[in-house]
């Protein structure tokens, strides 16, 4: 996989929402075109002593005069939101990747079912903007713990169009519904989108259990967390040489790689953004990503975190 353009671009607006979340919108300081974004695609966004960290972009595809992404301040975790809260302002430069999407939309979906969580709206808010931009069916059904703290709730409401959203919130018991009751029967045809706080996300994926695998897709930007996961020694074989390299249970496979040699992209290390995604030939992956879909994990493979059982055949 080949790395991504990164650009230098301006805060060329920044607004608060409930939930404590901001709104940063980026523009290019000299084009007025962006690179093309499709619905659901994220971003990294380069923290300056921090690292890199992945925001969906939550506009209109279809406008490529602006990327927005919507950061809610994390108190607990890796301080990037922290900074970019308490730090970053109107004028100043922020150095951006050109988007990657592994949350697409079903092009062959007759229909669609958006569920955000929080803060997670936001690639459904992408998604609703460009379904309804191609008269595609959808609904779009945004979950907050309560309407004063739910985010983005105007662009709800715009990217929905005349139907409006469903909109569910725990302090007002009317709004409230039954995830496993929505979502009870597999609908021939229909794909349901997810994103939102690990809690919501395992509900969903309970509800819906008995849907086939390939009609549910998730957004994530947390890694897997298993307490109970151990790492046990394991090889791979490179398809460009015949090489097998051991990958010891304290390394991961990415380490390994760069040790001989081979640069493959990297960004967040921890699962999520997939810039190190690489194919498998043969062998049995232990997937520890956040990212690959069901279908891709037969033929891909992100070495930053997963392993496998005895000997992986990577295409490299």
């Amino acid at each position: 996989m080949s790395p991504r353009l990164i650009m230098k671009l301006d805060v060329a607006e920044i607004r608060r929402e409930p939930g404590d979340v901001m709104v940063v919108g980026l523009r290019h300081p000299r084009r007025p075109v962006l690179p093309a974004a499709t619905a659901g695609a994220h971003v990294d966004v380069h923290v300056p002593e921090l690292g890199v960290r992945q925001y969906s972009l939550c506009g209109d595809p279809a406008d490529r005069s602006l990327y927005r992404i919507a950061v809610k301040h994390e108190a607990v975790g890796r301080g990037g939101s922290r900074w970019l809260h308490e730090t970053l302002k109107a004028g100043d430069a922020l150095t951006v990747s050109a988007p990657r999407n592994h949350f697409e939309l079903a092009e062959d979906a007759a229909r669609h079912v958006l569920l955000g969580g929080g803060i997670g709206i936001t690639p459904l808010i992408a998604m609703a903007h460009a379904l309804r931009g191609a008269g595609r069916p959808f609904r779009l059904h945004a979950f907050a713990r309560s309407r004063a703290l739910a985010p983005l709730l105007d662009e709800v409401e715009r990217a929905a169009g005349p139907v409006g959203p469903a909109l569910h919130f725990d302090d007002e018991p009317a709004s409230r519904v039954d995830l496993a009751a929505l979502l009870a029967t597999p609908e021939p045809g229909t794909h349901v989108y997810c994103c939102g706080p690990a809690g919501f996300m395992e509900a969903v994926r309970r509800a819906t259990a008995e849907w086939p695998e390939e009609q549910v897709h998730f957004e994530a930007f947390a890694p897997l967390l298993d307490a109970e996961f151990v790492a046990r020694p394991f090889a791979i074989r490179l398809a460009s040489s015949g090489d097998v390299l051991p990958v010891p249970a304290e390394s991961s496979a990415l380490a390994v790689l760069r040790e001989r040699g081979i640069a493959l992209p990297s960004s967040c290390e921890i699962g999520v953004c997939g810039s190190c995604e690489c194919g498998v030939l043969a062998g049995e992956p232990i997937h520890r990503d956040v990212v690959l879909s069901p279908r891709a994990r037969r033929t891909r493979f992100i070495p930053c975190v997963s392993r496998a059982t005895g000997t992986l055949h990577l295409d490299l």
